[in-house]
């Protein structure tokens, strides 16, 4: 099974895709205090969870979607019809680092979609440049709560410097020309969630599909908890930072 499937598969019952509960979520996407017909972009989207919440809590709003996935973005396009926003929102199947706005948006997200840029560095960059002056950003990205262990840098594939420390990881975020103008750390909580959710639904779906794409799913599943359980687990961090451009 391919990435992007296993990915599909292993959100469904967690489509916010970060580790970021719904409340959080409500709370850093009320703070963006959107305008009338203000424009979204969300960068590597997947299911739109965040999108999808934003055009509910603002009426006037409309929005694009980028993604990668089909499979994402069919479940994305299916929710939207459910919940009766397919009207306001553009969903497209194509890199996150590729697509070009024909005018700037007044709030781009890029939540837990960094490696599609290369990097935090690079995210930030291009996402300033897709948000009007004086817009808003929302970029959810990991860093070290604590210093990684040579060995589960080797076993995350990871140098040091991917990550940086929680300071650190502010200054690389505001350093392009944004500001902090509010930010959630997420809780250990969240991250359980999010990866009981992960490493659950995937099992599940494995256990319903035996064969070869059961048994990869399956060995998918048991290799990333195992990752988690016994290392990145404590050692890394999720924060998610609003982010007014700066000029």
């Amino acid at each position: 099974m391919d990435r992007q499937t296993i990915s599909a598969i292993a959100h469904r019952d967690h489509p916010v895709a970060a580790p970021v509960s719904e409340p959080h979520l409500d709370r850093l996407l009320t703070l963006s205090r959107l305008g009338t017909g203000a424009r979204v972009l969300d960068l590597g989207c997947g299911q739109a969870a965040w999108t999808l919440r934003a055009l509910e809590l603002f009426p006037s709003v409309t929005a694009d979607g980028v993604d990668v996935s089909s499979e994402a973005l069919q479940a994305a396009a299916e929710d939207a019809e459910r919940r009766g926003l397919a009207d306001r929102i553009r969903l497209h199947e194509k890199p996150a680092a590729a697509f070009t706005g024909a005018e700037p948006y007044d709030l781009v997200l890029c939540v837990g979609a960094t490696h599609a840029f290369g990097g935090l560095a690079a995210t930030v960059r291009d996402v300033r440049r897709l948000v009007r002056p004086g817009g808003l950003a929302l970029i959810g990205e990991g860093f070290w709560e604590t210093p990684p262990p040579p060995s589960l840098l080797t076993r995350l594939d990871a140098a040091r410097d991917d990550y940086a420390d929680l300071p650190g990881t502010v200054t690389r975020m505001e350093d392009p020309g944004f500001r902090v103008v509010y930010g959630h750390t997420s809780e250990l909580a969240e991250w359980d969630e999010y990866e009981w959710s992960w490493t659950g639904g995937l099992t599940r779906w494995a256990l319903d599909h035996p064969g070869p794409d059961g048994d990869a799913a399956l060995a998918a599943a048991l290799d990333h908890r195992d990752m988690w359980l016994n290392g990145y687990r404590g050692v890394l961090g999720f924060v998610t930072l609003l982010l007014r451009r700066t000029d």
